[in-house]
């Protein structure tokens, strides 16, 4: 419905190459070095979104949801590959808890959204697959999402351990 207002850097990575919006540049980078397929990304959705309401206003609250947001959607194996390249490449702790967790303070939204194929092919009778996985996560995890994917990268894998569940004891803050 709107046009990129986010600043944004050219990546290149072998043969790919794309406007990437600068807060997730440096992320789409490593995940392409990684062999990883991206489809898009968003550094805010909410921002991005944000005139949504004007043609659907049911679309509000959704969208005020989403400011401070930030996505990457890939196909569902390169998805679960991303996912897992997080995990090991640090510690089961707050960051950690936020991924896998649902009931963890701002837990990320992991959902694979089935597609028909009528959508495209109005011809076509209906038929249902999964074929992308969407990642919401709070803006602020950037930053730690970008070090643990460069530790993956270099193959400097975190062991196995207890999940740290402190982050989610009343009082804590994160």
């Amino acid at each position: 419905m709107s046009e990129n207002l986010h600043p944004v850097r050219r990546v290149s990575v072998g043969d790919l190459s794309a406007d990437i919006d600068e807060e997730l540049a440096p992320i789409i980078e490593v995940i392409w070095r990684l062999r990883l397929t991206t489809w898009t990304c968003c550094q805010n959705a909410g921002e991005s979104n944000a005139d949504w309401p004007v043609q659907l206003p049911h679309m509000a609250p959704v969208i005020a949801a989403q400011l401070g947001w930030a996505y990457i959607d890939f196909p569902i194996d390169d998805g679960l590959a991303f996912l897992t390249a997080l995990a090991q490449g640090g510690p089961r702790d707050a960051f950690y808890l936020r991924m896998t967790h649902w009931a963890a303070p701002d837990s990320w939204q992991v959902s694979a959204r089935p597609m028909d194929r009528a959508t495209f092919d109005q011809e076509s009778e209906s038929r249902f697959n999964l074929r992308l996985l969407l990642v919401r996560f709070p803006s602020y995890d950037r930053a730690e999402m970008l070090r643990r994917l460069i530790e993956y990268e270099a193959g400097r894998l975190t062991p196995p351990g207890p999940v740290d569940r402190s982050s989610m004891t009343p009082g804590h803050s994160a």
